[in-house]
C-alpha cells in the first residue's frame, strides 16, 4: 500500500512568481505615488495659509487691525506684547491648534503687514526654502491662493 502525502504550502517557484509580480507592481505604481507627495505638501501649505487668513480676519474684527510684521503670526496664538496691543483679544487665541504651524517643509511661514500685495502677505518659499522657483520649489503665497 502506497500512501499519498497531502502536501500543503507553496513551492519555491510559486513564491518567486509572486515576488516578481509584486516587484513589477511596485515599479509601475511607486513613481506615480511618490510624485503625489509634493502635490500634497503644496496643497497643505495653501490650506494652512487659508486658515491663517481666516484667523487674521477674526483678529482684525476684535482688535481693529491686523498684527504688525513685528508682532507676526504669533499674535494669533498669544496676545501681543509689542506694538499696538489689542484691547479685545480672545483668551484662547485665533488658531485652533494653539500654535502657528510650520510649512510642510518644516520652515516658518513669512508674514508682512502691511503687505506688498494687500493688507498682509503670508508666504512660504516651498521645498527649496529659497525665494522663487518652479514646481515643488515654487513659493506658496496668500495673494496667489485666492
Amino acid at each position: 500500500m502506497h500512501q499519498v502525502q497531502n502536501r500543503k504550502g507553496f513551492t519555491l517557484i510559486e513564491i518567486m512568481v509572486v515576488i516578481v509580480i509584486l516587484a513589477l507592481l511596485a515599479a509601475l505604481v511607486g513613481p506615480k505615488l511618490m510624485g503625489r507627495t509634493d502635490d500634497a505638501k503644496i496643497t497643505d501649505a495653501k490650506v494652512q495659509i487659508k486658515n491663517m487668513e481666516t484667523a487674521l480676519k477674526l483678529y482684525k474684527l476684535d482688535s481693529g487691525s491686523y498684527p504688525t510684521t513685528e508682532q507676526g503670526l504669533s499674535a494669533l496664538v498669544a496676545k501681543p506684547t509689542v506694538g499696538v496691543i489689542p484691547k479685545s483679544y480672545k483668551d484662547e487665541g485665533y488658531l485652533e491648534s494653539k500654535k502657528v504651524p510650520k510649512d510642510p517643509w518644516g520652515s516658518d511661514y513669512l508674514y508682512l503687514s502691511p503687505g506688498e500685495h494687500g493688507d498682509y502677505d503670508i508666504y512660504s518659499f516651498g521645498a527649496d526654502g529659497v525665494k522663487g522657483g518652479e514646481g515643488k520649489n515654487a513659493d506658496i503665497t496668500s495673494w496667489d491662493t485666492k
